[in-house]
């Protein structure tokens, strides 16, 4: 009997166990999570910034090809850029990257890698690049002015000499090779998107 007290005991501390945890967890949670929205908002805004001309503001637009953030400056109501998210796959896994285009979607603005898990050392270069010394962040700003026509083309051991060309990341071709790629994928998709919402073809 005294076995039988004791097991329901037990049993009635790991169900009160449970229950005051899973509350905590869900009151951490409500607390959190607008902090958590709040972040990558700041964190998605200030990406769009960076990835586009200056400008003034900038709507969202909503289409088959996902978001597109049109910047304007005050007082004229013609785009100076266009801003969206493209994501795919990494060497190691998802990749989210926030790209900018000219407003006829013939050239990048800019491009920063919003989340990745690649290789460190490596395949995190496509960030930044500790081993340059001058420019660390030699890597993304290459794809700024970069033609997005035919496509976007990666090569090895080289300096560019064309417009769409970009140079590849010595020892993570791999992830070169994705984000341009991911980038190429996307565009195709926002180019006839953009088309369809009235924008130039």
């Amino acid at each position: 009997m005294s076995k039988l007290n004791l097991s329901t005991r037990m049993i009635l501390v790991l169900t009160l166990i449970t229950v005051l945890s899973g509350g905590i967890l869900s009151g951490w949670d409500s607390v959190t999570k607008p902090k958590i929205a709040f972040h990558r908002l700041e964190a998605l805004k200030a990406a769009i910034g960076d990835v586009l001309p200056a400008h003034d503001n900038y709507e969202t637009l909503e289409t088959d090809a996902g978001t597109l953030y049109v910047a304007t400056t005050a007082g004229s109501d013609e785009p100076v850029g266009i801003a969206f998210t493209a994501v795919g796959s990494g060497f190691q896994g998802e990749l989210r990257i926030m790209v900018g285009l000219t407003p006829d979607l013939t050239q990048l603005t800019g491009i920063k890698v919003l989340e990745q898990i690649e290789t460190p050392g490596l395949g995190t270069k496509i960030v930044v690049d500790p081993s340059n010394k001058q420019n660390p962040f030699w890597w993304p700003e290459q794809f700024k002015g970069a033609h997005v026509s035919p496509e976007l083309v990666v090569i090895k051991n080289v300096k560019p000499t064309k417009k769409n060309e970009i140079q590849g990341i010595t020892g993570a071709t791999i992830s070169s090779v994705a984000v341009t790629d991911i980038l190429n994928a996307q565009i195709i998709q926002v180019k006839k998107a953009w088309t369809a919402k009235g924008g130039p073809a």
